[in-house]
């Protein structure tokens, strides 16, 4: 890596007893669904997604459970947004056994990278 080139950014990732949490920065309102990286939030590596829904009545917030789901390729029922629910910046959690999901090899957050590494 030359001197000049920038730290790939990790996802902070919390475990728990019920499965996973991690930070989530959405843009609604926005011209497609997508999940598009991460990035540099206050000091926190975030995951960057966007939705085409409108942040009234938690749209938004469906939308972006539905697309986490999707992206993660794990049934809709297993993603929440657990925090900020009227705030852009989310805690998006990942329902399954905390053992099981990230720990062990941390699977969940193997899985979380070579989706980002995709979207590159």
């Amino acid at each position: 890596m030359s001197a000049g080139a920038a730290k790939p950014l990790a996802l902070s990732l919390r475990r728990g007893r019920d499965g996973v949490t991690l930070p989530v920065r959405l843009t609604p309102k926005s011209s497609r669904d997508e999940v598009v990286g991460v990035e540099d939030h206050a000091g926190a590596c975030v995951l960057k997604a966007r939705v085409r829904a409108v942040p009234e009545a938690g749209r938004a917030n469906e939308a972006l459970e539905t697309l986490i789901a999707k992206w993660l390729r794990l049934p809709p029922s297993s993603v929440t947004v657990a925090h900020g629910g009227k705030s852009r910046l989310k805690q998006v959690a990942v329902a399954g056994d905390g053992d099981a999901v990230a720990g062990d090899g941390d699977a969940l957050a193997r899985l979380i990278a070579q989706r980002v590494a995709e979207l590159a």
